[in-house]
C-alpha cells in the first residue's frame, strides 16, 4: 500500500554571490561558500539515491532477510517431525508387505521392531499363534505377504457398540463395549466352510466388554518404555493390539481377520492388530484412537501417493506434525498406523495406564506384560478355549 502523501517542504536556495567591481581585492564572503557546499551536499544525496533506485532495479532483494520472521505457535511437542513438503512416496501400493516374525526386542527400542516388556516377550516365546497354517499370500521365500490375496473372514453382523471420550482436566478417560461403532465384522468362530477355515480357526466368539482406559490428557514425551499385547483403542470403540500373534508372529500376515481386518481373543474381544480398513478417514491430521500413554493415534496419509512407512517415524512408530485433537489444530507427537509391520504402536513414549477390563482381558499369551509399577492385567478368563488352531487334517 503507497505511503499518504506529505506536502513537500519549500527549498531556499541562498542568495547569489556578491560581485564587487571597486575593490580590487573582494573580501571572502561565507555566504559564498555556503551556497556552494549546499549545492555539493544536494548532488551527493541525489548521485545516492540514484544509485540505489538503479541495484534495487538490478539486483534481486532477499526479501526473506528483510522479512521479520515467523515462529509456530509455542509447543512442547519433542521428537521427529514430519516434513510437510516432502514427497514420502507409495511404497506399497501394490500390496506387498514385509514379514515380521519375531521383530520384538526386551533390551530397548529400534525402529521396525517391537520393544516388548519381559513378560510379555517370554508369553511369544512359549505360546501358539492362531493360524495354523501358512496362506498362499506369502510371497518371496515367506518373507513378504501379500495383503490383497490374503483370506478374509466371510459375513456380516452388525452390534451395538458403546463408546466415550471424556477430558475432564489432566484426565482423558475412555469406556466402550469394544464392539464396532460403524462397521460390521465376519461371523466368528469361523464356520468350517468358509475358506478362510483351511488357514485360521478362530473358535472364538465376539463378545461385549466392558472396559474403562484412564489416560493422560497431556502426555509428558520421554525415552521409550517396553509394551505388552495391548497398545490402545481406537475411536470406532475396538481395542488395538500389538502387531503379533501370541506366538510372536506378523499377526498382519499370519492371522485371518474379517474384511474390516479385526478377530476375537479367547475372551471374545475384538480387536485390531492393523490399521482397518473401515476406517476411512486416514489422514496424518486424523486421531483415530489413543496409545495407552495418553499420545494420539492418526493414519498415514500425507497427501495423494504420500504415505508414511515405518521407516519413516521413530522408535516407537510415531512422529511429531499438526493434528486436529479435541477439536483444535494442536502440534504434538502422535503414533502413525502404517500398511508395513509393525503397523501401530511399537513401544511407549511416556507412562502407559492399564487397562481395567471386566468382561475380558488382553490377547491370548499377552496379557500381562505392562510397564514395570503398573497394576497387573486380570488373568485371562479359562473358557472358551484359547485361540489356538489345531492341527489341519493330512492331506
Amino acid at each position: 500500500m503507497d505511503e499518504p502523501a506529505h506536502d513537500k517542504p519549500e527549498v531556499s536556495l541562498p542568495p547569489a554571490p556578491v560581485v564587487y567591481t571597486t575593490d580590487p581585492k573582494p573580501k571572502r564572503h561565507w555566504p559564498m561558500y555556503a551556497w556552494w557546499a549546499g549545492a555539493v551536499l544536494v548532488m551527493v544525496v541525489v548521485g545516492e539515491l540514484a544509485w540505489v533506485m538503479t541495484v534495487g532495479k538490478t539486483a534481486p532483494v532477499n526479501e526473506s532477510a528483510l522479512r521479520p520472521s515467523v515462529s509456530a505457535a509455542p509447543t512442547s511437542a519433542q521428537g521427529l517431525s514430519l516434513l510437510s513438503d516432502k514427497n514420502y512416496g507409495d511404497k506399497y501400493a501394490n500390496g506387498i508387505l514385509p514379514v515380521g516374525d519375531g521383530k520384538y526386542s526386551t533390551t530397548g527400542a529400534q525402529i521396525g521392531t517391537v520393544f516388548a516388556c519381559s513378560g510379555y516377550a517370554a508369553n511369544l516365546k512359549t505360546d501358539t499363534g492362531g493360524a495354523g497354517a501358512r496362506g498362499p499370500w506369502f510371497t518371496n521365500n515367506s518373507t513378504e505377504y501379500d495383503m490383497n490375496k490374503k483370506a478374509r473372514v466371510q459375513g456380516s453382523v452388525t452390534w451395538h457398540g458403546s463408546f466415550t471420550d471424556v477430558v475432564s482436566g489432566s484426565t482423558r478417560t475412555i469406556t466402550t463395549n469394544g464392539l464396532p461403532l460403524a462397521h460390521t465384522t465376519g461371523v466368528f468362530p469361523i464356520a468350517s466352510s468358509d475358506p478362510a477355515y483351511a488357514y485360521d480357526r478362530n473358535p472364538n466368539t465376539i463378545k461385549a466388554q466392558s472396559q474403562t482406559y484412564t489416560l493422560a490428557a497431556e502426555p509428558t514425551y520421554g525415552d521409550p518404555q517396553c509394551m505388552g499385547g495391548q497398545v490402545g483403542v481406537m475411536l470406532t470403540g475396538v481395542p488395538l493390539f500389538s502387531a503379533f500373534d501370541a506366538g510372536g508372529r506378523d499377526a498382519g500376515a499370519w492371522e485371518v481377520q474379517d474384511d474390516c481386518n479385526g478377530h476375537p481373543q479367547e475372551a471374545g474381544e475384538y480387536h485390531y492388530h492393523t490399521l482397518s480398513s473401515c476406517i476411512k478417514d486416514v489422514g496424518v491430521s486424523t486421531v483415530i484412537g489413543f496409545a495407552l500413554d495418553g499420545f494420539p493415534i492418526t493414519g498415514p496419509d500425507v497427501g495423494p501417493n504420500n504415505v508414511l512407512t515405518t521407516a519413516d517415524l521413530d522408535a516407537c512408530h510415531g512422529i511429531i506434525s499438526p493434528v486436529v485433537l479435541d477439536g483444535k489444530m494442536v502440534t504434538t507427537y502422535h503414533y502413525v498406523m502404517t500398511e508395513d509391520f509393525p503397523y501401530s504402536v511399537s513401544c511407549f513414549r511416556a507412562k502407559a495406564f492399564n487397562v481395567t477390563p471386566t468382561g475380558g482381558s488382553a490377547q491370548a499369551g499377552a496379557s500381562s506384560p505392562m510397564p514395570s509399577g503398573l497394576p497387573p492385567s486380570p488373568p485371562p478368563l479359562q473358557t472358551p478355549p484359547p485361540h489356538q488352531t489345531p492341527p489341519l487334517p493330512p492331506r
